[in-house]
């Protein structure tokens, strides 16, 4: 279903009318622009590509001068497809909606065009929705921050507090087994938080207040997309 992009500024706290305390990530989302459609015939579905933010443009080529100019600039390709939308300058994201449901093929698919604008008020108070978002990098880790296993006695001589023990049978099957929970990287990787419900709209500043949290860091990249 059609979402939107945002940048996660952070949680708190906002009071209903009956005082209950609700917690609530607060996700930052201007208007994005609709810089591709592909049609259900093509791609045997329908979707939307939107962008977020914008790049920085190469300086103009002067005579004489050899110096490229620091930090990255968008691509030649990157700009071609941004001025097909119309775009002075192309996205910072660019993320791809789908807008049938898979699971019920017979609800009515949006229409929208290029250059049409997502903007938060797609949204309402009381709406499920679901939000991706990428986890937080922690690095290498061992097992008992990985997975939170308890790890062995810390007296009685033991020596091995946070070692994962063993991790194989002996002779049968003599191997270990695949996708046993071993130390390795923990975090950065795509995580989807589903049956959250939009607690409030702030149209002026562009705010979604989403009941609960969601994954990433502060300033991280979230896709918020209707549930249905």
């Amino acid at each position: 279903m059609i979402g939107i992009i945002g940048k996660k500024l952070g949680m708190t706290q906002i009071f209903a009318a009956d005082g209950e305390q609700i917690p609530v990530t607060v996700v930052e989302a201007p208007p994005n622009p609709v810089v591709k459609v592909t049609a259900k015939g093509n791609a045997g579905f329908a979707a939307v590509e939107l962008g977020y933010g914008t790049q920085r443009l190469a300086r103009e080529s002067v005579k004489g001068e050899t110096k490229s100019p620091r930090g990255r600039r968008a691509t030649t390709a990157e700009v071609g497809h941004a001025k097909k939308a119309g775009l002075a300058a192309p996205p910072e994201v660019l993320r791809s909606f789908r807008l049938d449901a898979k699971a019920n093929p017979n609800v009515e698919i949006p229409t929208y065009s290029v250059g049409d604008l997502i903007t938060v008020g797609l949204f309402q108070p009381g709406d499920v929705v679901k939000v991706t978002g990428t986890s937080k990098g922690r690095g290498f880790q061992g097992v008992v921050k990985r997975y939170g296993i308890g790890g062995g006695p810390n007296t009685h001589g033991n020596t091995k507090h946070r070692r994962p023990g063993s991790v194989g049978a002996g002779t049968d099957p003599s191997r270990v087994i695949k996708g046993k929970k071993m130390p390795g990287h923990y975090g950065a990787a795509r995580h989807t938080q589903i049956n959250l419900r939009v607690v409030k709209i702030d149209g002026e500043r562009n705010l979604i207040y989403i009941r609960g949290a969601v994954a990433g860091p502060t300033n991280g990249i979230v896709l918020v997309r209707k549930q249905g």
